[in-house]
């Protein structure tokens, strides 16, 4: 009987700063997909399914705290510590437009159907925007003409045409249905909430804060329960397996490991590379990668599957 094979990651060099998130596009009719990653030295990066870079989106002007790509990775929107939010053109990587805001922002979001931006921040205000008048002033969303969270914005996404989702220091979830411009569910945590991921092909919100990750439908309306567990340290991002569900992927900025759970919590994998804390995970849509991103200024990709021929890794070779 052979040893099971080692987990050795693809390095993908690039950026000079800690980097800050990772988000993968859905696959493509080709099977492929891209990787975006943010990072504090300013300049997102694109990448192949495969790590290989493709281009850096140069324009911001300080620390660019969240990237993501549309659906058909045509466009790239990013938020960053120079009071902006960005979109670009992927195929070319010039900045279509920039959208001035008061304060950091923090994370940005993409609709499903690239017609509207999200995004949140120090501000504490979720805006949207309308990519069609990107010149128009944002609508703000509050419940009551004020802050969207009583806490720094951390994350803000869409679970479907209509519906935003958005996560906050406060430890607050909000849905905003997009056509009422009103909330309607919320999800409390008793400590700030330091991340919140869509897993689009699992229709689930995946959160951190304090020791906890948790699963929450996406949909303001699913009665499914949320699964939640508290792990031995403090989660800084997870990542649940897109196709088998059984696993999910954690960082921490307590220590350089990446490491692989099951659903029920128990630790089945310690990855160890990074030379710093571990700001941020995500799997690839195919299950078959997931990427980390460090305080190092790397990221990693790792195999689900060592040992397996995919992308750049040639497989088990004989007698490895």
């Amino acid at each position: 009987m052979s040893a099971p094979h080692k987990a050795v990651p693809l390095v993908a060099p690039g950026h000079t700063r800690p980097v800050t998130h990772l988000s993968f596009s859905p696959l493509q009719e080709d099977r492929s997909y891209l990787l975006i990653s943010s990072c504090k030295d300013g300049n997102p990066m694109l990448r192949e399914w495969t790590g290989d870079w493709i281009g850096t989106f140069v324009g911001h002007k300080g620390a660019v705290w969240s990237a993501k790509l549309s659906g058909d990775t045509s466009r790239a929107v990013s938020g960053s510590a120079d009071f902006t939010a960005k979109i670009w053109d992927t195929y070319s990587g010039n900045p279509l437009h920039s959208f001035p805001h008061n304060h950091i922002v923090r994370s940005v979001a993409i609709s499903p159907t690239t017609s509207h931006l999200l995004s949140g921040g120090q501000e504490k205000k979720v805006r949207i925007f309308d990519l069609g008048r990107p010149d128009a002033e944002p609508d703000i969303l509050s419940e009551g003409g004020g802050l969207s969270h009583d806490g720094t914005i951390k994350s803000v996404v869409w679970s479907g045409d209509n519906t935003g989702v958005s996560a906050g220091e406060d430890g607050l979830i909000k849905w905003w249905d997009l056509r009422s411009r009103k909330v309607t569910r919320k999800v409390s945590f008793d400590k700030p909430i330091t991340s919140m991921e869509l897993s689009v092909q699992t229709s689930r919100l995946v959160v951190t804060s304090g020791n906890a990750v948790a699963f929450i439908p996406a949909q303001p309306t699913e009665s499914q329960p949320v699964h939640s567990l508290n792990l031995p340290y403090a989660p800084s991002s997870a990542s649940v397996h897109p196709i088998w569900q059984d696993r999910f992927v954690t960082g921490s900025t307590s220590d350089e490991w990446v490491r692989v759970h099951g659903i029920q919590g128990e630790e089945r994998e310690v990855l160890k590379g990074h030379h710093g804390p571990v700001h941020c995970v995500e799997y690839s849509p195919d299950g078959e990668v997931y990427a980390s991103g460090s305080e190092d200024g790397t990221i990693r990709l790792w195999q689900t599957t060592p040992g397996k021929a995919y992308g750049l890794w040639q497989g088990a070779t004989n007698g490895g």
